[in-house]
């Protein structure tokens, strides 16, 4: 079995419970996935299920795309719902008016400092673990990409946005700054992605639904990487790890390799134009 899924998660489980439920289902160990979602966060999890694994790395994974609700007013240790509330505050009634203002100083290159409660390590353990006993360690700021911050909508406290951002965004760190930006505290009280690169939610399948079928091959997933067709000296050859001179030139950096068929079996750099050194192929 081998392909990507598309799967729209629910609020609850975490990543790696969809993955488990995957396993379960297919019948089969060898599952993974891209970009964690948090147990609270709904929408598009991309899965890879079994040899497509070795594939999650050349997958278009970027940007990220989020639809999140943001409640003004009241700031949390987690930067979610799910933490204790350290600050409560009135929320100014031009708060429209100054969203308008704070918003454009999140965009584009950010520096974002990883909350406490999340899985980003330090000396070797994740910050979260640090977080539940109390403890609160130094944090290297990371800095991330916010092509797009755009209010979608206001009712009282509650203000909706539409992220788009590179991968390693914490939108909760996002929520909390504009809520210390505007100075009554603000947190995540929603979040739904709904797109990883040019993966969309519209063609994500529900757990219940996950079966053979939702499968998406590796020759429709990979692209816009070019997908080459080798013949069967060629075929052999990558399968042996040995480089070939392909029949033209190629302005890329990588290639799909596939068979006759059309499916693919493995991915190349591209050097020279022409010279393809695989770097990824499934055995016969």
């Amino acid at each position: 079995m081998l392909g990507i899924l598309l799967i729209d998660k629910p609020q609850g489980p975490t990543s790696h419970d969809v993955v488990a439920h995957v396993r379960r289902t297919l019948r089969t160990k060898r599952v993974g996935h891209a970009g964690t979602l948090d147990p609270q966060a709904t929408g598009l999890l991309v899965v890879a299920v079994g040899p497509a694994t070795r594939f999650l790395q050349y997958l278009p994974l970027e940007p990220k795309d989020y639809v999140a609700e943001v409640t003004f007013g009241v700031a949390t240790t987690t930067y979610d719902g799910e933490g204790v509330i350290t600050q409560e505050s009135p929320v100014p009634g031009d708060l429209e008016p100054q969203l308008a203002v704070a918003i454009p100083k999140f965009r584009g290159l950010v520096e974002q400092l990883p909350p406490m409660y999340s899985a980003v390590k330090r000396a070797g353990k994740p910050l979260y673990e640090y977080a539940r006993k109390g403890e609160e360690v130094e944090r290297t700021p990371r800095t991330v990409h916010l092509e797009t911050v755009q209010i979608l909508g206001i009712e009282g406290p509650v203000v909706r946005i539409r992220v788009v951002c590179s991968g390693g965004t914490y939108v909760r760190t996002l929520a909390h700054d504009l809520g210390q930006e505007i100075g009554c505290g603000a947190y995540l009280s929603g979040l739904v992605r709904e797109g990883v690169g040019r993966f969309r939610r519209e063609r994500a399948v529900p757990m219940d639904a996950v079966a053979p079928e939702a499968l998406v091959p590796l020759s429709e997933a990979l692209p816009p990487m070019p997908i080459v067709r080798l013949d069967h000296q060629e075929l052999r050859d990558v399968r042996h790890g040995q480089p070939i001179l392909w029949r033209g030139k190629l302005a890329a950096k990588h290639v799909a390799l596939a068979d006759g068929e059309g499916s693919v079996i493995g991915v190349a750099s591209v050097k020279d134009d022409q010279n393809l050194n695989p770097e990824c192929v499934i055995p016969a």
